[in-house]
């Protein structure tokens, strides 16, 4: 890969309020000295459903291929595109078990946004006064927030 591709790093979160129950992510994405912020949630979820959109996120909002270092604090994620994802795409998405991989669909859209790109990956230890990593934390807790602002903005059914 080209060494003149644009440096970019990627700092993800994923935050879940019971497991499952109402989740955020959240993306803090630097390129030089600029930075940009992306966030969402979903009304019922998972932690390690947020922790891998926060990822896929992150990845598609680039616009061109990149290097990139993606900083997690998700060893569910690192750990699957690390070591399982190669054995999970050979065994047709299958665990050594034979079972299905949970959130494949998840797991296929990142395989996806991650090609083309050139990928460190780097785990930090969450809540643990990471700056960026905190930051991504409140923007994920912000997808959150925002799931029970839509809630309650939603009209009353007519009567």
């Amino acid at each position: 890969m080209d060494k003149n591709f644009p440096q970019v790093e990627i700092f993800t979160d994923g935050a879940c309020r019971g497991n499952p129950g109402p989740g955020g992510w959240g993306v803090l994405m630097r390129y030089k000295s600029k930075e940009k912020i992306l966030y969402g949630g979903v009304l019922e979820t998972t932690n390690n459903r947020m922790e891998l959109t926060a990822v896929i996120e992150g990845l598609k909002a680039l616009k061109r291929y990149c290097r990139v270092t993606v900083v997690s604090d998700s060893n569910y994620v690192l750990q699957g595109v690390q070591k399982w994802l190669p054995n999970w795409k050979r065994c047709d998405w299958r665990r050594n078990s034979k079972t299905p991989v949970k959130n494949i669909d998840l797991w296929k859209k990142l395989d996806f946004v991650m090609q083309g790109h050139e990928i460190t990956w780097q785990w930090v230890k969450g809540h643990s006064g990471h700056a960026e990593n905190e930051r991504a934390d409140s923007l994920a807790n912000l997808g959150i927030a925002n799931l029970a602002d839509e809630i309650l903005s939603l009209p009353e059914e007519d009567q």
